[in-house]
């Protein structure tokens, strides 16, 4: 799917989220990566596969 130079991470690299946003629907709260994955603004991710990545953003200090 990607055709950047260089190649942007493949949805199973552990650098995924580094991919080109090729669609961006903040008012829905995901974007689509160049690399297939859904990434939502909760950080939570949808693999091209189905597997759901849980949300991993860093807690606020109290």
């Amino acid at each position: 799917m990607c055709t950047h130079i260089p190649k942007c991470p493949s949805a199973d690299s552990s650098d995924r989220e580094a991919a080109q946003v090729v669609a961006a629907h903040p008012e829905q709260g995901w974007s689509l990566l160049c690399n297939a994955v859904l990434v939502f603004e909760d950080t939570g991710e949808l693999l091209p596969d189905g597997q759901i990545i849980a949300p991993h953003r860093s807690l606020a200090a109290a």
